[in-house]
């Protein structure tokens, strides 16, 4: 995915550039500045001396030293105010920026902290969303692996009332396996009224019963529609060009260009949702697109859940499906 959401020590990421939250002077802090400065190494200080500083909303580069990283984009966040000081527009400048630095430099992949979220204050779910949608706006017109690099849960959060709906959806409609025996409880809801909304196929009545088993060659030669050639239909009936299709998808133009050329390209379940929501298809046709996979779509699984309320909502953003899947500990969408 080009936009990935990740738990990890941002000074362990193997990629060409990381973001440094900084403070103005560039001489090293606390948070995730101070890490970094502790494990780049004196000389980082040293070249950071030489920079004279940044300004809110601006970023500098230098070398990544003793990091795994060939650079360090050190940008300034805003202090939080109320969001009535031209916070927003400071914090989308920091990521930009970094960005412009690192497409400038060469970068193909780099990864960012949560800016400002720490000790400066803003928001944490407000500075998820900044980061998403700026980042996104980048992706849309350039090629990197960008990640969003969070240390624990506490660094990470979407706005309450979301995981609070996201919650009670789940515990209207999650169905609880257990692996004691065949009874699963279900929350609020009966059995009988679950059967209704049931995600698996239903049988279908009234059709003749076939004659007698097809042979092997009549089996191959009535082959449904591919996935395959069912996205790069649903691709042309919804007027969209491919790129615009795999970056809404939050998917790879290299993975992209597999599934165009091979009719028979087996996704997993996570990139078949991810062109299904870019495609903002309806329920019945994102569960056939599942279907030409071998997938479907289940209350057994909170992912699942998570996805059908967000479809519920008439919201298809990945990149905030993304969100709330990652808050809840389950698999992201995409590739």
């Amino acid at each position: 995915m080009p936009l990935q959401i990740v738990r990890n020590d941002i000074t362990k990421m193997s990629v060409d550039a990381i973001v440094n939250a900084a403070n103005s002077s560039l001489l090293g802090g606390g948070g995730v500045d101070g890490c970094i400065h502790r494990a780049a190494g004196p000389e980082l200080l040293a070249e950071c001396q030489t920079l004279h500083g940044c300004k809110t909303g601006d970023a500098k580069i230098t070398k990544g030293y003793r990091l795994p990283c060939k650079y360090i984009i050190h940008t300034v966040g805003p202090v939080w105010n109320g969001g009535h000081s031209g916070e927003e527009q400071a914090l989308i400048s920091c990521y930009r920026r970094s960005l412009e630095l690192a497409k400038e430099y060469g970068c193909e992949s780099v990864a960012f902290p949560l800016i400002s979220s720490g000790i400066y204050g803003y928001p944490k779910d407000k500075a998820l969303k900044v980061a998403t949608d700026t980042i996104t706006e980048f992706l849309e017109n350039n090629d990197m692996l960008v990640y969003i690099v969070v240390f624990d849960k506490q660094a990470y959060r979407i706005s309450s009332k979301l995981y609070s709906d996201i919650a009670e959806y789940i515990d209207d409609h999650y169905v609880d396996i257990h692996d004691d025996g065949p009874d699963y409880k279900l929350s609020r809801k009966s059995l009988v009224e679950r059967e209704s909304v049931c995600f698996d196929a239903a049988p279908i009545f009234g059709m003749p019963a076939p004659s007698g088993p097809p042979s092997l060659e009549d089996a191959i030669n009535q082959l449904d529609e591919s996935f395959s050639e069912m996205l790069l239909r649903k691709i042309d009936e919804k007027g969209m060009t491919d790129s615009q299709c795999y970056k809404k998808a939050n998917i790879d133009r290299k993975l992209f260009s597999k599934i165009r050329n091979d009719k028979f390209y087996k996704p997993s379940k996570a990139t078949v949702l991810a062109f299904a929501l870019a495609l903002e298809l309806p329920l019945p046709e994102i569960k056939e697109m599942l279907e030409k996979a071998g997938f479907a779509l289940s209350h057994s699984s909170k992912a699942d859940v998570i996805v059908e309320y967000f479809i519920q909502q008439g919201n298809y953003n990945v990149f905030e499906i993304n969100e709330a899947l990652f808050a809840f500990d389950q698999q992201l969408i995409g590739a």
